[in-house]
C-alpha cells in the first residue's frame, strides 16, 4: 500500500482539516512538532517515516483567495526525492503544464470543475501525469456528473475523497470505495481513516494507497507500523 502523508496549507501555515468545513479549519496540533509551519512539519513527517510521496492541499488556492505556490516550489526543491502532489484548484491546462515544469504531479480535484471541458484539456495535455480526485461532500458527488459516471475518462490514479470524513476518526467509507473500484484504476482512499488496521484492510481490499494527517499528528501510527503495511504490501505485490 502506498501511505501519503496529506498537509493542507491554509494562509502559510499547516492545518487540521475536518470535515471539509473549510472556514473553521485551524493550525495543526501535532504530536510530531511543536508548530504549524509547513517546512518544519514536512521534516518531522520525514523524520517519522520516509515516505515516498507528499500530498498538498493549497486551501486558499482551492478556495480562490491567494496560493501557497513559492512555499510548495520551496518544499520541492528542498526535498527533491519526494513526489508532490498537489491540489490547488487546478482547472486550466496551462497550470497543470506549469506545475509539471517544476516537477509536481497535479491533482485535479473535481469540485474545483466547472464543466468537463477542462478536464478534456487537462487529459489532452497531461496525459497520464495527473492525479484525479473525485470529490464527495454533504452526501454528493462535487463535480461534472460524467465524470463520475464514465470511468474511461479516469487517469490510472483516482482519489476516492471522502471530505464529510476528513478528520474525522470515523473509519473510511468503504462503501463508497468498492464502488468506485475500477480494473486498470489505482484508488487512493482518503478521509476518515483511524489506525493501522483501517490501512490493511483497504489493502486487502484491494486499495492501492491512502492518503492520511490526523492519524500521523495523533500518533496513532508509528514507524514501526507504517513499515509492515509497506513491506506486506511489497511482498504481495506482483513485479514488474
Amino acid at each position: 500500500m502506498d501511505i501519503i502523508p496529506v498537509i493542507d496549507l491554509m494562509d502559510g501555515q499547516v492545518v487540521h482539516a475536518r470535515h471539509g468545513d473549510r472556514q473553521n479549519y485551524r493550525p495543526i496540533q501535532s504530536a510530531l512538532c511543536s508548530d504549524s509551519e509547513p517546512l518544519h512539519i514536512v521534516s518531522s513527517l520525514l523524520q517519522l517515516y520516509p515516505f515516498k510521496r507528499l500530498y498538498i492541499a493549497d486551501i486558499n488556492a482551492i478556495q480562490g483567495r491567494g496560493n501557497h505556490a513559492e512555499l510548495t516550489k520551496q518544499l520541492r526543491a528542498q526535498q527533491p526525492a519526494l513526489e508532490i502532489w498537489l491540489d490547488a484548484g487546478i482547472h486550466q491546462p496551462d497550470t497543470a503544464s506549469d506545475w509539471q515544469r517544476h516537477g509536481v504531479l497535479c491533482v485535479i480535484g473535481s469540485e474545483s470543475l466547472p464543466d468537463m471541458a477542462g478536464y478534456h484539456s487537462i487529459k489532452q495535455t497531461q496525459g497520464k501525469n495527473f492525479v484525479l480526485s473525485l470529490d464527495f461532500g454533504r452526501g454528493r458527488f462535487l463535480g461534472p456528473e460524467r465524470l463520475l459516471q464514465e470511468p474511461s475518462l479516469w487517469p490510472e490514479r483516482v482519489i476516492a475523497m471522502s471530505l464529510d470524513k476528513v478528520g474525522s476518526g470515523r473509519g473510511p467509507d468503504m462503501e463508497l470505495l468498492h464502488e468506485l473500484q475500477n480494473e486498470g484504476t489505482q484508488i487512493y482512499a482518503a478521509g476518515g481513516i483511524r489506525n493501522a488496521e483501517d490501512l490493511r484492510t483497504l489493502a486487502e481490499c484491494g486499495i492501492s494507497g491512502a492518503l492520511i494527517a490526523s492519524v500521523l499528528h495523533s500518533g496513532q501510527l508509528s514507524k514501526e507500523q507504517i513499515g509492515k503495511i509497506d513491506q506486506s504490501s511489497a511482498e504481495n505485490s506482483i513485479p514488474d
